[in-house]
């Protein structure tokens, strides 16, 4: 058997500790499985008088991450810090230059110096693996960055924030408001404190930068993303998408178009028939859809101790089974030095078209004016529905648009146009409808 490859981790939150756990209670399985064992032999950590419930005994402490990622006593440096700069990107950069392998669970890093970070990995000939980033447990990046060699991938979206799916799902099961399930969520660990990064889509949206320049061999652009979050979405919204056959998902979109790539995360409406539609708490779920093997949809727990702590074993696993001489593949499955610049596109038309629910004071001509706004922009509707007002005012009634295929900027010139005329008692809302089949 090959000699022990050794592990050196930074950060003991909870990952961090499941990871160790896991290496140490598996440590013979894996070793049947690599071909060698698998030893964590130097951590760092903050605080190194707090029980983590892992024994750190024998194992040698770094007060500094950057110094345990160079040490030459290890062969695997594993960035569990998280934050997109400071001492995770410092390690990180240290031990690709060190020519340390190097695991990481950090989305926002990669993000931000993922392309860089990927050129040294290549120039110093060592891996970069971060299936953990993206999608918890799921093996996403495993399967775009190896699996589907020789197809080309045209679409790529899900969902990729279990916070928000399980915002969503409890609204719709429960009946109750966005606030309310959003104080439950952090009562119960799934939401942060502050919860602004995953709510407003900002957690989406640095995962979707990673899986468009896998599909797509572009380079990293998670600034170009139009981005939405969830905060407004209502129990009206909720429940006129049900009566329409619909349920709400935070999604993330990326996908091939004439004049570029377009990424986009924001709330959408999926037929309730389809299967990302089912995708229900805080489970994750990608499609991915190519010209060979149509779609394949990948789904499971995204996130957690355990569900990224498999995810970073699996990629230190597949660290083991590499030997000397092998020539490793591409941190983002092309060299990081060809990957073309990305081109944003203009946000197209969308297959399924709009849903507008306007909240309108019950007067002559109001119907009238909202038909010709939408009919000025090239508009067809499908259906156009109103209600008694949510609001509790027997003056206000509640108008239900469904558009045929258009533009964003249509529907939005249309819709300025509403609310210049004056005839809306609270603010818009807007949300895509999207073909997830």
């Amino acid at each position: 058997m090959a000699e022990a490859l050794r592990i050196g981790v930074a950060g003991l939150g909870t990952v961090g500790a499941s990871v160790v756990r896991v290496i140490a209670e598996k440590q013979a399985e894996l070793a049947r499985q690599c071909g060698r064992e698998i030893v964590v032999t130097a951590v760092s950590a903050r605080d190194t008088s707090r029980d983590r419930g892992i024994d750190l005994f024998r194992t040698a402490w770094f007060a500094d991450p950057a110094e345990l990622a160079a040490n030459a006593e290890i062969d695997v440096f594993v960035e569990l810090i998280g934050g997109d700069d400071g001492p995770a990107r410092a390690s990180v950069k240290a031990g690709l230059e060190a020519g340390r392998h190097v695991v990481t669970a950090n989305k926002a890093l990669l993000a931000k110096h993922g392309v860089a970070l990927a050129e040294i990995a290549e120039r110093k000939g060592v891996l970069l693996n971060y299936e953990a980033a993206v999608a918890g447990g799921i093996p996403v990046i495993k399967t775009m960055r190896e699996a589907l060699a020789g197809n080309t991938v045209n679409r790529v979206f899900g969902i990729l924030n279990g916070t928000c799916n399980y915002i969503l799902t409890r609204m719709e099961a429960e009946g109750i408001s966005f606030d309310e399930v959003l104080k439950d969520a952090q009562r119960l660990g799934y939401a942060e404190a502050d919860p602004t990064f995953d709510i407003e889509g900002q957690d989406t949206a640095h995962k979707l930068s990673i899986l468009t320049s896998l599909a797509f061999g572009t380079r990293i652009a998670a600034d170009d993303i139009y981005l939405e979050g969830i905060s407004n979405i209502t129990q009206a919204d909720i429940r006129a998408a049900a009566e329409l056959g619909y349920r709400i998902k935070l999604l993330g979109v990326a996908q091939r178009t004439e004049s570029g790539i377009e990424q986009r995360v924001h709330p959408t409406m999926v037929p309730t028939a389809s299967v990302i539609a089912q995708v229900h708490g805080v489970t994750n779920a990608v499609a991915i859809e190519t010209d060979i093997l149509g779609e394949l949809l990948l789904s499971g727990p995204g996130a957690g101790g355990n569900a990224t702590a498999s995810a970073v074993v699996g990629d230190i696993a597949d660290i083991a089974k590499s030997r000397p001489g092998f020539q490793h593949g591409p941190v983002f499955g092309r060299p990081a030095k060809e990957l073309k610049p990305y081109k944003q596109a203009k946000m197209r038309s969308h297959e399924g078209g709009y849903f507008i629910r306007l909240t309108v004071h019950d007067r002559v001509g109001v119907f009238a004016a909202v038909a010709k706004r939408m009919a000025d922009s090239q508009i067809s509707l499908e259906s156009i529905v109103q209600h008694a007002s949510d609001l509790g005012d027997a003056a206000l009634k509640t108008v239900i648009l469904v558009t045929h295929e258009t533009t964003e900027a249509a529907v939005r010139k249309a819709v300025d146009g509403i609310t210049k005329d004056g005839h809306l008692a609270d603010k818009p809302q807007v949300i895509r409808i999207e073909r997830a089949d």
